[in-house]
């Protein structure tokens, strides 16, 4: 077999009993990395702690691994201009996020019969949004209910990150202002 050494140095073609009793001598463990190559590849490593290094790894990966959420927004075609713009703040925050965001428009009684004023709406929030998201999927009528799915600009994880320094920059900001605030005040010497 072809034998790599602790540090990454080939030490050669070595037969099995040579490299077990390397690896012994060595206090560590033969690993087999190449089962399929002529002759077979094993490297003298400390096989516990490369398994824990890569279990850290896949942890770290997953911590920075954005899960992509739809928000819903619901509204009704006669929405109150407060309670129009509420609802565009919520859809703003969610955009913020990196979030997608399905609007819907519930349509009751002869609402129904005027699915251009839910069109209309629609078509005036994505432009009220949209330097912070576009329009993912189209206004269609869906039995009482027009649907539309707006997508955000930015990626999950570049809103995480932002989000993340926003927050150490509040932090460092508290900190400052405490520390002003336990500093002694200085007073007038009398002299």
């Amino acid at each position: 077999m072809r034998l790599v050494g602790p540090s990454g140095e080939q030490v050669g073609i070595v037969p099995l009993a040579k490299a077990l009793e390397l690896a012994q001598e060595y206090d560590l463990d033969l690993v087999e990395v190449a089962a399929n190559a002529r002759p077979p590849v094993c490297k003298l490593m400390d096989y516990g702690k490369f398994k824990y290094e890569s279990a850290m790894k896949a942890r770290e990966a997953r911590k920075n691994q954005a899960h992509t959420v739809i928000k819903e927004m619901k509204l009704r075609p006669k929405i109150d201009p407060h309670d129009y713009d509420t609802k565009k703040g919520h859809v703003v925050r969610f955009l913020k996020q990196g979030d997608k965001v399905k609007i819907t428009i519930m349509f009751r009684g002869r609402e129904q019969s005027r699915p251009e004023l839910g069109f209309r709406l629609l078509q005036r929030l994505a432009s009220d949004v949209e330097d912070l998201g576009f329009i993912e999927s189209n206004p269609k009528q869906d039995g009482r209910n027009m649907i539309m799915v707006l997508g955000p600009h930015k990626k999950k994880t570049e809103a995480m990150a932002e989000a993340r320094e926003a927050q150490a920059a509040r932090k460092a900001d508290r900190e400052g202002a405490k520390a002003q605030a336990d500093a002694p005040a200085e007073t007038p010497s009398e002299g």
